[in-house]
């Protein structure tokens, strides 16, 4: 069953790949310079599988794991599309459904303020 819209949790990470770490972390910088992400983690060494244009193709990524409001959430995808290297970048969030209160509320402080949004977590979603 899907959760209503005022049920979606306050945070979300987003995951995108990228061709090599200079790509990454250029991307990586201007989100949190812009606040438009807390923190943006850059990981190397990704081996990517998938299908592309009738292949199976096979590349060695970068990923990176952007933490953030849901409220910011249009306009950091719309970024990351923006300054993204690849055609059809891989762009995808996942709602954060709970964590240690203190992080979130950083999240929350470190997120530009009009895209802070959302609502405070309530304890029940803090905790796993």
């Amino acid at each position: 069953m899907l959760a209503a819209v005022s049920d979606r949790p306050a945070y979300s990470i987003v995951l995108s790949t990228f061709p090599d770490a200079e790509a990454a972390g250029r991307v990586a910088r201007a989100l949190v310079e812009e606040g438009l992400a807390a923190c943006v983690s850059v990981v190397p060494g990704v081996r990517s599988f998938y299908r592309w244009r009738g292949s199976i193709e096979e590349s060695e990524e970068v990923l990176i794991i952007a933490k953030t409001t849901s409220a910011a959430l249009g306009e950091l995808i719309r970024r990351v599309r923006e300054l993204h290297p690849y055609e059809l970048p891989e762009i995808i969030s996942v709602d954060a459904s709970g964590g240690l209160p203190e992080y979130l509320s950083w999240i929350s402080e470190s997120v530009r303020p009009d895209l802070r949004g959302g609502r405070a977590p309530d304890r029940a979603r803090e905790a796993f």
